[in-house]
């Protein structure tokens, strides 16, 4: 977390980060029709980009993250800007003790791709979702390693393979609605400039 602790005050800088949240809430608000009467949870918050472009489009929105330091910059902007529905939540999903309901929407972008345990995490994410309420995951799509080459201390998923992801999600009690490939990061790897696209599969949760 020491890495995204130290990136924190300077994450809202990023022109391209802003421009992929409002890409994936466009994406995410057109597919599943969100009502105001719905609660929502970000998984995987950062300092809210994505919650930001669909403030207006839940009734609360919870914010996860376990970086205190992404938090601690949510938090100012949700007293700067007075994002009443916005509920901060400094917490470790696979670790700590699960007490804050059910959604009707989780979502993430560029969230999953560091968590090592995704069996644990699927059925963690079904049991806070209520029933034919929506999963919706942006990530990377499969890529050799580079993407996170610049960071040392990265342990996490290379991005996902569709058909992976989709079995380990069916297998947790998720019904596969919606796959694609919805925007590109191109980054500058050894003075080459590569290109990385980013999913977006929204899932139902169905009875296991």
């Amino acid at each position: 977390m020491q890495h995204f602790d130290k990136q924190a005050k300077n994450w809202d800088n990023d022109p391209m980060k802003v421009k992929r949240a409002e890409i994936f809430a466009k994406e995410i608000r057109n597919y599943i029709h969100p009502k105001t009467t719905w609660n929502a949870l970000e998984f995987g918050c950062g300092t809210g980009l994505l919650s930001y472009q669909l403030k207006d489009d839940f009734k609360t929105i919870t914010l996860a993250d376990n970086s205190k330091g992404m938090i601690d910059v949510l938090k100012n902007k949700i007293e700067k800007q007075s994002l009443t529905n916005f509920k901060p939540l400094l917490i470790d999903l696979l670790k700590d003790d699960l007490n804050i309901g059910k959604f009707n929407v989780v979502y993430m972008l560029m969230t999953l791709h560091h968590i090592l345990d995704l069996n644990k995490v699927a059925k963690i994410f079904h049991a806070l979702i209520k029933t034919d309420g929506y999963l919706c995951i942006a990530d990377l799509v499969q890529e050799d390693g580079s993407f996170h080459a610049n960071i040392p201390s990265f342990e996490g998923h290379n991005g996902f393979d569709k058909n992976q992801l989709s079995e380990l999600l069916k297998n947790s009690g998720f019904k596969i609605e919606y796959y694609e490939i919805c925007h590109v990061i191109e980054k500058k790897i050894n003075s080459k400039i590569k290109k990385y696209p980013l999913f977006l599969m929204i899932c139902k949760k169905a009875p296991l």
